[in-house]
């Protein structure tokens, strides 16, 4: 029987989640309701993806007996919010990125879904598969002893709002940055670094234009991320025996070279235009929430809610060292 797919928020995401989810068998998946904060941009949406139920409310899709998964993508500030209505509600949710504004947050949504008994998971689609093929490398010692991660990711985003706007959870570290650190932690096994050294350039706004994230241990972590700059991004993982690199964006990279050899990760073709690049590959990640909730798991192992809260703690700690606040931080 097909997962039936809630969609919590009309956004950008969501239209490019639900073009991405007409790749996969509608056997296996099937979005059955969209709720927005109107009910005529929950219609709108519904009557472009073809989905049977609008609502014009969130506590609407959280009370909807049908749904067995919920697909969160509401602005950063109020995932948290709108994520303990769903979990409390009783419904598994696959939750955009990053998971909330910090590691409070964070543990609050955790302890929901341990209390509900629900399936629980951070959407980086990039960790399927490709992320998952760079893991059983390192696990069989591909490149032997790995002793340097890099990884840059930047494009000029000054023009967008969401972008550079406090109040909106603008910044670098939190839109671009979440993608690198967490394939760093992938890395290294959701390793716990020693120590972390952030260095920042601010917008007079008060959020990051861009940063550098150093992870020093017996091995070394060097990110540079920003929302000014056209940078490389791609990642290389630097082994005692080779190398394995992950080229394209950070966030829905398509090509893993490993010691000169390439293979290419090519993505379906979309229905209706994206907004966003490389955007069908989101079809992993529901894949992933199918498996787990097939086998009977609260968590995915490959995407672990662990690894997720020591990502915001390693945030949390960035932010400390540049000083940068958000509001959510003193509630």
């Amino acid at each position: 029987m097909a997962t039936q797919w809630g969609l919590c928020g009309a956004g950008k995401i969501s239209h490019d989640f639900s073009v991405a989810m007409k790749t996969l068998p509608p056997g296996d998946h099937q979005i059955v309701a969209v709720a927005a904060r109107s009910l005529e941009r929950a219609q709108k949406f519904a009557k472009k993806h073809s989905i049977p139920k609008a609502y014009g409310s969130y506590e609407e899709l959280a009370s909807d007996a049908e749904i067995d998964m919920v697909y969160l993508d509401v602005l950063h500030t109020e995932q948290w919010r709108m994520g303990l209505l769903v979990l409390q509600a009783g419904k598994n949710m696959l939750c955009e990125k990053p998971f909330a504004m910090n590691s409070r947050e964070v543990g609050d949504l955790i302890a929901a879904s341990k209390k509900s008994n629900v399936f629980l998971m951070e959407a980086i689609w990039s960790r399927f598969p490709m992320h998952r093929e760079a893991r059983r490398l390192l696990a069989e010692d591909a490149i032997g002893e790995v002793k340097l991660v890099k990884a840059f990711s930047g494009s000029p985003q000054l023009h967008i709002p969401r972008s550079v706007e406090k109040e909106l959870r603008g910044g670098a570290l939190l839109d671009i940055g979440v993608y690198i650190l967490q394939f760093v932690l992938m890395v290294f096994n959701g390793e716990r670094p020693e120590s972390i050294h952030a260095t920042v350039v601010l917008l007079n706004t008060g959020v990051d234009e861009s940063m550098v994230v150093m992870f020093p241990r017996n091995r070394l972590a060097f990110c540079f991320f920003s929302i000014t700059v056209s940078l490389p991004n791609d990642a290389t993982i630097s082994g005692t025996k080779g190398t394995i690199r992950v080229l394209g964006p950070m966030h829905c990279p398509t090509t893993l070279e490993v010691n000169g050899k390439t293979t290419q990760y090519p993505l379906p073709e979309a229905s209706l235009p994206l907004n966003f690049t490389n955007s069908t590959g989101l079809r992993y990640e529901a894949e992933e929430v199918n498996e787990c909730l097939l086998a009977g798991l609260k968590e995915n192992p490959r995407m672990p809610l662990s690894e997720s809260a020591l990502l915001t703690e390693i945030m949390d700690e960035c932010r400390k060292q540049v000083r940068m606040v958000f509001n959510q931080d003193s509630q």
